[in-house]
């Protein structure tokens, strides 16, 4: 997570969106840079914690932005991430399994730490129905995204392909979509609707 006090925005790390290539961009113009194990913070942590720390130490409550990417793709990313050849051996590896295994795998009630990736909707939203990121892009529209940073920075962002998952062949067959889609419903809804939106979806705050 990347805080930038003084254009009052905090960006939001939502894991197999492109995050990297936003830290290394923007992070010596942030104030506060939350990194490594602490990179990945929810937009229910932000808007009930930081954000609430952040006023009353500062007097600043950036708003939150973060990117959704299309679920199936964001789980294939996760994918093959987990196909590395460092990981080999490791309960985290994906060798030599497909993707139809791999997605059914990270539908079950209890997967194995190998699918266990967490949901892009449980780290947007407080896991019930309320978007908590105030503004929400889509991965696949870096345009408007990297727009709205240069808006708001006052300074032209360039994004460069940073920790790029390996090639790897992973189609997934129409039952396991069927399967997914099910499974992850809310997630689904919440990248259409943010698509519906023109790509950014702002909530006002209360």
């Amino acid at each position: 997570m990347l805080v930038f006090l003084r254009h009052k925005i905090a960006f939001l790390a939502t894991p197999k969106t492109g995050t990297t290539a936003v830290e290394l961009a923007l992070k010596s113009r942030a104030e506060i840079i939350f990194a490594k194990s602490r990179k990945h913070v929810t937009a229910a942590r932000y808007a009930n914690q930081i954000a609430p720390f952040l006023e009353e130490t500062f007097g600043v409550r950036p708003e939150s932005v973060a990117v959704m990417r299309e679920p199936v793709d964001q789980i294939r990313s996760w994918y093959k991430y987990r196909s590395q050849k460092r990981l080999e051996g490791s309960v985290l590896s994906t060798q030599g399994m497909t993707f139809d295994q791999f997605v059914s795998e990270v539908c079950d009630d209890t997967p194995p730490e190998r699918a266990q990736i967490g949901r892009q909707f449980n780290f947007l939203t407080d896991g019930k129905t309320r978007v908590l990121a105030d503004h929400l892009f889509t991965y696949e529209d870096q345009e408007t995204f990297v727009a709205f940073l240069s808006k708001r920075l006052n300074h032209p962002v360039e994004l460069a392909a940073k920790n790029v998952s390996p090639l790897v062949d992973a189609p997934l067959s129409d039952d396991i979509l069927a399967k997914l889609c099910k499974a992850r419903a809310e997630d689904f809804a919440l990248y259409q609707a943010v698509k519906a939106a023109g790509g950014h979806l702002h909530r006002p705050r209360d």
